[in-house]
This record gives C-alpha cells, structure tokens and sequence, in this order.
C-alpha cells in the first residue's frame, strides 16, 4: 500500500533527510586513501547522533536476518550496496558508494552517492557520471501524471547507450514511517506502467548501475552484494516527494 504524506509528513522526512545528505558530505570530505570505512561510519554515527537523529541501518534485519551491524553501508569497487564498514583500508583508485538512512521524530530518510578516493580511472569516472545523470533522469520524471514505470524507464532509456549493466534484483522505494515502504521502483521497465504517481508520495530513487554484468552476488556475510563480474559498480539516491505536481529533492542541503 502506497502511503501519501501530510504536509507535516513531509517536512518530518525532509528533516531526516536533510542530515543524510549532510552526513554524506561530511563522509565525502573525509575519504582519501588511507582511511578505513570502520572510520568513515564513526564520523556519520557521530553526526547523525548529534543531531538528535537515530541511525536507520544500525541493526536493521527485515528480510535478511542478521542484523546490519554499521551506521552506513560502504561499498568498494565490485560491491554493488550493503557493504559492511570494516578495517578495510580506502587506495588509490577505489571508489566507495556511502549510503546513509536517519529515522528523526519517528521518519526516515535515505540516500547515496559514490566518492572517488584520490585518482581514478576514466571508466570509473565515467560510469559515476552517468549513473548520478540517470538518477535526475528518474526524477524528471516523478510528477503527477506519470506512473513508477516512467521513472523506471527513464532510467533505464539514459543508461541503455553506454552498455552498463542495471541491477535487476534490487530497486528504490517508498519512504516515511519505514525506511523501506511501497511502491517498489526498478531502475529498468516499461514507460506508463505500475501505480501512479500522486502528490504527496515520497519515495528514494536509487540507480546501481555496473561497469559489466547486471548480475550480483551475495557474499558469505549475508549482506554485501557484488558484480558478478567484479567488474566495479556506481549507486547514487535522493529521498524525494511529489509536491505541487512535480519531485522537490529533499535529502539535498
């Protein structure tokens, strides 16, 4: 059941949101090789705390079964999402998807981008871009009118050129009350499918687009998903809401 928001609704999620993409930035200004993402979840859980918000991710379990045991999911290079903070140590090279849920006056809000740590490569570089571009590319299309396969599609048409590989076996989706609500949004489908979008939905959009191979795998841990390929993976996300017709990005300073 999809679940429209109040005006109040919607400004609960947005505060939430607003110290996720806070807490990205912050995350993106430390990484640089040599630090560990076991530190870069220390400085989020830090600053999610002290701005009296809860993190989402620490001990969430529905539908895996073994509590996440991290603030944020650090995702390096072939890891498509989910990954686990660590001693593992950021080079040269890498990038990193940082992905951040905060649950404030009892809303959430969720979102992700991928960093580069120091030089990168230019398909790397490039595979960045344009999975951040086909994101906004999925939020174009979230307005009255139209229906979730829009957003799907639009997606999907903006990636289909580069020859990248979109991830089937995950997706976005609803945000409010629960940090993972309906509607389900795949990153591929068919234009005018799927439930319409009507004002005062908020959902999360959230392309993973691989350098390879759509397909993925679960590691031993329960959690990490990663390119069957290992060939690397790019994920980015909004929380959004439709309002006055159209998506306002609310997990945005």
């Amino acid at each position: 059941m999809i679940i429209i928001k109040t005006k109040k609704e919607i400004d609960y999620i947005k505060e939430s949101s607003l110290i996720v993409a806070k807490t990205l930035q912050l995350c993106k200004s430390y990484v640089k090789p040599g630090i560990t993402t076991l530190e870069l979840d220390a400085i989020a859980e830090d600053f999610i705390r002290s701005n009296n918000g809860i993190p989402a991710f620490k001990g969430y379990s529905q539908g895996y079964g073994i509590p996440f045991p991290g603030t944020i999911c650090s995702s390096v290079n072939e890891e498509v999402v989910h990954g686990i903070p660590s001693n593992r140590v950021l080079k040269n090279g890498d990038i990193i998807s940082i992905d951040v849920g905060v649950k404030k006056n009892g809303y959430f809000g969720d979102a992700a981008l991928t960093v580069a740590v120091g030089e990168i490569s230019e398909e790397k570089k490039q595979l960045m871009e344009i999975t951040e571009k086909s994101l906004y590319k999925g939020i174009e299309a979230a307005c009255v009118g139209n229906r979730i396969g829009d957003i799907s599609n639009a997606i999907e048409k903006f990636i289909n050129p580069y020859g990248y590989g979109i991830v089937r076996d995950l997706c976005g989706h609803g945000v409010g009350k629960h940090l993972h609500e309906d509607p389900q949004i795949m990153n591929f489908g068919k234009a005018n499918s799927g439930p319409e979008i009507k004002e005062g939905m908020t959902i999360a959009i959230e392309p993973m687009i691989n350098l390879g191979t759509w397909r993925v795998n679960v590691l031993d841990d329960g959690w990490t998903i990663v390119t069957k390929d290992n060939q690397p993976s790019a994920h980015f996300e909004h929380t959004i809401a439709i309002i006055n017709g159209k998506a306002e990005i609310l997990s945005k300073i």
